[in-house]
């Protein structure tokens, strides 16, 4: 059984692993780079310290993809992958739909590559494809979460510029029951 785990892999499904490899160390940088644009003496957005481990994480697992073409002796061969055209990270809720446009990315990666292996009976690298899914799944709930979070933060915010700008220019505030208060006579 043994012998059979360090088969070598077939074409297709070490070009693929290749890519994923590639692709993790891309998502790696990019999440690096993400976290260098807010001073650590400020107030970090909630997500940052995801951002961080992500980093790390992603690293780890393209070594361990790395590590799995080595043990089935087959070829390293990483490609380049095309990183996102972006100087500025922008607001939080941009920065948040790239990182999760990037993991959505990931995800299909990882499920064609699980097609791949199991239209080639390859079944250890089925079995180890299965926690990096898992972890897939579990990053894009969390980031969603966080979408729909700086989205009704953003809504929020506009919300309450909005409805202070009206009662400044009318010269009318609101009550502490929330009415609207005429301007003082003269």
């Amino acid at each position: 059984m043994a012998s059979q785990a360090q088969k070598p892999l077939c074409e297709a499904c070490r070009v693929a692993v290749n890519y994923v490899a590639s692709y993790e160390l891309n998502i790696s940088d990019v999440y690096f780079t993400m976290t260098c644009y807010d001073d650590e003496e400020s107030d970090a957005p909630v997500y940052v310290p995801f951002f961080q481990d992500q980093a790390e994480v992603k690293r780890a697992h393209a070594k361990q993809f790395i590590k799995y073409l080595k043990e089935h002796q087959s070829k390293i061969c990483l490609p380049v992958t095309k990183r996102p055209d972006i100087e500025y990270w922008g607001t939080d809720l941009q920065t948040i739909v790239i990182a999760l446009e990037m993991e959505k990315e990931l995800h299909k990666h990882l499920q064609e590559l699980k097609s791949l292996a199991s239209k080639n009976s390859e079944t250890d690298l089925l079995e180890f494809l299965k926690k990096f899914l898992v972890k897939q799944k579990r990053n894009i709930k969390y980031l969603e979460y966080q979408h729909s979070y700086q989205k009704e933060l953003e809504r929020l915010t506009a919300e309450e510029g909005t409805s202070e700008e009206p009662a400044e220019a009318s010269g009318r505030g609101l009550t502490s029951e929330g009415k609207t208060a005429s301007p003082p006579l003269l």
